[in-house]
């Protein structure tokens, strides 16, 4: 069975953060139209100072993720830094120990993410925020580990799963932030933070099936 080897993952991490800072425009262009419209340059800003802090060094899966969840939560300001934080800290926190990383252990880091974000927010899904991209990734995730799934298989439904729950949020009213007060005329836009998370969920996909160990 494909696995993942946390010792010297730690570059998909950088892979994400250029994800990130590519989209900067386009997050803050989307963010803009419902909200403060500095969501891709707050983003951007905290996940290119953790990859310039990882460059060069050969760091664990675990260890980057906590890197950049620390960076997000010391100096990035607003909603998100601590939100994308929580969910960096203790998505690192459930594979510290771990020497591979499997279907399962792949789902479990993704749940305790989303418990992250949980313990710092109020939202849920259908809120039109980045829960509605995340839950449906760990729900696949999780569903499949508990089928057996092949971890390409699996890692490709994740990335899927998040796209379509962002694509969701183009119908969902606001209820969460600075969006909620425009009520029903936050319908039609993508959420910001449901975008940035399926970015992040794809490049987390993208850069594990690059490196399984077969």
């Amino acid at each position: 069975m494909a696995t993942l080897r946390n010792a010297g993952s730690g570059a998909i991490v950088s892979e994400i953060a250029a994800v990130i800072v590519e989209n900067r425009a386009y997050l803050s262009e989307i963010d803009g139209r419902i909200g403060d419209g500095d969501h891709g340059v707050n983003m951007a800003k905290g996940f290119s100072r953790a990859a310039e802090r990882l460059a060069g060094r050969e760091t664990s899966l675990a260890e980057a993720l906590d890197a950049l969840g620390q960076v997000l939560m010391s100096e990035i300001g607003g909603s998100m830094g601590p939100l994308y934080g929580m969910m960096f800290i203790e998505t690192a926190e459930a594979i510290e120990d771990a020497e591979t990383i499997d279907v399962a252990k792949f789902a479990s880091m993704l749940r305790a993410g989303l418990a992250g974000v949980e313990s710092v927010g109020a939202a849920k899904v259908g809120d039109k925020t980045m829960l509605d991209a995340l839950v449906p990734a760990v729900e696949t995730a999780e569903a499949a580990a508990a089928e057996g799934k092949d971890f390409p298989e699996a890692l490709a439904a994740t990335k899927q799963a998040a796209i379509d729950g962002r694509e969701r949020t183009r119908d969902l009213v606001a209820k969460i932030g600075r969006a909620s007060r425009l009520g029903e005329r936050s319908k039609g836009v993508l959420d910001a933070g449901a975008t940035s998370c399926s970015l992040i969920v794809g490049a987390l996909a993208d850069g594990i099936a690059a490196r399984l160990d077969r």
